[in-house]
Formats: structure tokens, sequence, C-alpha cells
């Protein structure tokens, strides 16, 4: 039971990164699944989720009208479009999927994590 992310990389403030989500060994499609991020010395923190058929989302605050979430079911990823990024926005960011059909902003409702894969924002 794996979550793998990838995507990440160091690029420049305003400029916009895809980071991709996949499972292997568990069920994607018919659960909810995040995004998180984790700068260094601060706690993960929610970004992103999106419920089972896509048909919902929700983002944090700091990220509205810059990120948006997305998931193709049939190749079993989630993304996580960003854009104009900052340099705030560093931190090494995970996926992670709930036991639920639908979103929630609560890292401890989700069960299955991936490693986490990084994005430096240079000002």
């Amino acid at each position: 039971v794996q979550l793998q992310a990838y995507g990440g990389g160091l690029v420049r403030a305003g400029d916009s990164l895809r980071l991709s989500c996949t499972a292997s060994g568990l069920t994607f499609s018919q659960y909810a699944v995040g995004w998180f991020r984790q700068a260094p010395g601060q706690e993960r923190e929610f970004v992103a989720s999106i419920t089972s058929s896509g048909i919902s989302t929700i983002c944090t605050d700091s990220v509205q009208g810059r990120f948006f979430i997305s998931r193709d079911n049939a190749k079993d990823t989630v993304y996580l479009h960003m854009n104009s990024l900052r340099p705030d926005d560093t931190a090494v960011y995970y996926c992670a999927r709930r036991r639920s059909n639908w979103h929630s902003r609560n890292k401890d409702e989700y069960v299955y994590w991936g490693q986490g894969t990084q994005v430096t924002v240079s000002s």
C-alpha cells in the first residue's frame, strides 16, 4: 500500500508546477485524497482536498485562486496544480488518502500517506 507524490522542483516566484499523486496496492478512485505541505520547523498543514468523484474540492485560504486540485480516476492519479507560486509555498508536499469519499481539512482523518515531494520557490 503506497502513495507516491512527484513533480516537485526548484522554481521561481510566479512560476507554475503540477504535482501528481499515484497509488499502488490500494484503491484510489473511491476515496477522497488531500494534499498537505510541511515547511522546515513547521507543522504539516492542509492545502487542498477532493472528493472521490471529483465533484467537490476545498483548499486553504492561502492558496485560494492560485492552486487547484483535480483527479483522473481512470489513471488513479490526483493532481495539485500550483500557479503564481510564492517563496512561502516552499515545503515538502504530501498526498494522502482518506477512508471516506468526502474531503476533509483534518490531516488526522487521512490514513495513507505518500513520501512527499520537495517544492522550492525562489524569490
